[in-house]
């Protein structure tokens, strides 16, 4: 059978994709015998479990709703989007500066397969993230999940929607950041400046009008909100903005962003890959080694 030209030939493609998911694989497997990433996951833990248990005696205004009922399931939406995006933009950075993505590019369909395993290595890495904040919350706190099986149910997609909407804007900003040390000031400040205005902490109400609608524009708020929706009761919704979870609109605008991030992440990676060379490659790597000293 004679390949179509500029086309790659099936099998080509779905060996990168599986050869992509099995690196991403092993990298979750390394990171999860990782001292480093082990101590990353008990400190979240504990910080978000600290913060639910002083928070416990407390009651949302104007229901009967402990704090710990109503921000447990924020904290994991806001866990869920601020790890798809600062996690991607950090490996990538990295990984464009030590030649990583330039022996990628160079073999056949090696960015399709490297696309893959980063999706699959972040996806992956949000589990121990979330267990360890939900699987003792269930335990120590009483009321969380309320809707049983429906609950656990929306809790699914809102998992995918959510990695869907987010992960695409973690690599894209992992390949327009000039440099590693960058992602900070371009993604983790401003992904902490949304988190703060989407009503992870404190009721989104409290906000200035302009600013709950500046919120409302991201993926965050929605994925907070979605998640709610699966875990409060019905009625819990006359706290939320026009006394709703407003499931229909957290489905389309995060969809929305889905399809625009997946749209213009394979654009910008391809353009990156391709105007990615050896000596730039060195030349980040002397960059790096003059900012450790």
């Amino acid at each position: 059978m004679t390949a179509v030209p500029g086309r790659a030939p099936a099998h080509a493609t779905r060996n990168a994709l599986r050869l992509g998911a099995l690196r991403g694989w092993t990298e979750f497997v390394q990171s999860l015998r990782s001292t480093q990433d082990q101590g990353f996951y008990v400190f979240m833990g504990v910080a978000s479990l600290a913060y639910l248990w002083f928070t416990r005696n407390g009651e949302v205004e104007g229901t009967d709703l402990s704090m710990p009922t109503v921000a447990m399931p924020s904290l994991l939406g806001a866990l869920l989007a601020f790890g798809v995006v600062i996690g991607p933009a950090y490996a990538l950075a990295m990984e464009r500066e030590d030649g990583t993505l330039l022996r990628h590019k160079s073999v056949p369909h090696g960015m399709q397969g490297y696309v893959t395993g980063q999706v699959v290595f972040h996806s992956l890495g949000l589990v121990p993230l979330l267990a360890v904040l939900l699987l003792p919350s269930l335990v120590l706190f009483d009321g969380l999940m309320s809707n049983g099986a429906a609950g656990w149910l929306t809790v699914g997609w809102v998992l995918v929607l959510g990695l869907l909407a987010t992960l695409p804007l973690g690599m894209v900003l992992g390949a327009v950041v000039p440099s590693t040390q960058k992602v900070g000031t371009w993604g983790m400040l401003p992904v902490m400046a949304i988190t703060a205005i989407s009503g992870i902490f404190f009721p989104i109400q409290a906000l200035w009008g302009w600013v709950q609608a500046v919120a409302q524009v991201f993926p965050t708020y929605w994925i907070g909100l979605g998640m709610r929706s699966a875990f409060l009761p019905p009625e819990a919704a006359v706290v939320e903005l026009g006394g709703s979870f407003r499931t229909g609109w957290t489905v389309l605008v995060l969809a929305a962003w889905a399809v625009v991030g997946l749209a213009l992440a394979p654009r910008v990676l391809r353009r990156m890959a391709r105007r990615t060379s050896g000596s730039q490659v060195q030349a980040a790597r002397d960059a790096a080694l003059q900012w450790v000293r």
